[in-house]
């Protein structure tokens, strides 16, 4: 493998561990938003103020390559419906009337179902030790969510909110999987940049029903802070930087990262007081061996000497 694509594997591991941390603010938006700005207009402020913002970042990639966009429009409003709609307002929608627990089980068979769709729909490679890294992480997220008690999995009450969190499962498992399986000859802002200007034109319509609905949330100062922080952190930030490194190193290596974040969650609740508990270490102590088989680059064998 050359140096720089060796350098740009490195630098796509890394930032992988970051993708999670960006997606724990959007729970702390969702959570924020009941009675402040409805679940569509949130998640149409939120697209299309990163399309805004990326559109003028690829404006001369995006113009040089017009042809080949308008040609793969329909690509980018399915994706646009996938990780904009459904994975946004739908999410927004849910955390109005589910859990905490649920939603992160529910959740956390997104990366099981990104490495099966990528080994048996993309043809990825998926060894033994990515599978045994898949459970490793799998078995320490549902540790933490279910706080060291696993009898409590016979406990979980599913409501309303919950199908729209499991909508939105399926969804960001159809969206990175698509995005592999339709090639691009865009770069990744400017890819990000056409697939936002589709998920904003499939938001417009049902915000604007919402924004007309009796009852619906005046726009405020606050509302504007929460799009904002939802469009530059868990937008732009995080869909970039996903959208990237699963170009290099394959869907199913990089949805293994969405396992870290029950220990952000941790994280950021000891920070705002809540300290952790044994069940997080142990969580933690499952989780990052589990992504670390999973990421951990194969090494090429040597090919076999000529025979004399």
């Amino acid at each position: 493998m050359p140096e720089a694509a060796q350098r740009e594997t490195r630098v796509a591991l890394l930032l992988l561990w970051l993708v999670p941390a960006l997606w724990a603010v959007n729970y702390i938006v969702a959570r924020k938003a009941p009675g402040v700005i409805g679940p569509y207009m949130l998640a149409l402020g939120r697209w299309g103020l990163a399309a805004l913002i990326l559109v003028v970042i690829a404006r001369g990639e995006l113009w040089r390559q017009r042809t080949s966009i308008v040609r793969a429009w329909r690509q980018y409003l399915v994706l646009g419906t996938l990780g904009m709609l459904v994975c946004g307002a739908w999410v927004y929608e849910g955390a109005r009337s589910t859990g905490a627990m649920n939603i992160a089980l529910i959740y956390s068979a997104s990366p099981v179902l990104i490495s099966l769709g990528a080994v048996l729909w993309l043809g990825e490679g998926f060894g033994v030790r990515q599978k045994a890294g898949v459970l490793l992480a799998l078995t320490g997220v549902l540790h933490v969510v279910l706080k060291g008690h696993w009898t409590a999995l016979t406990e979980v009450q599913f409501v309303a909110g919950d199908a729209w969190i499991l909508a939105a499962t399926f969804s960001w498992a159809a969206y990175a999987l698509l995005q592999k399986k339709w090639p691009s000859p865009l770069s990744a802002t400017a890819r990000l940049a056409a697939i936002c200007l589709g998920g904003t034109l499939v938001l417009l319509p049902p915000a604007l029903w919402e924004a007309t609905r009796p009852g619906a949330d005046m726009l405020s100062g606050y509302a504007a802070l929460l799009v904002v922080v939802a469009a530059l952190i868990p937008g732009v930030g995080a869909y970039w930087i996903y959208g990237w490194a699963q170009k290099i190193l394959g869907a199913s290596r990089v949805a293994v990262a969405l396992y870290l974040g029950p220990l952000y969650a941790a994280g950021a609740a000891w920070i705002l007081g809540e300290p952790p508990g044994w069940h997080h270490g142990v969580g933690a102590l499952l989780i990052l061996p589990g992504v670390f088989l999973v990421t951990r680059p194969v090494r090429p064998t040597a090919p076999p000497l000529p025979r004399s």
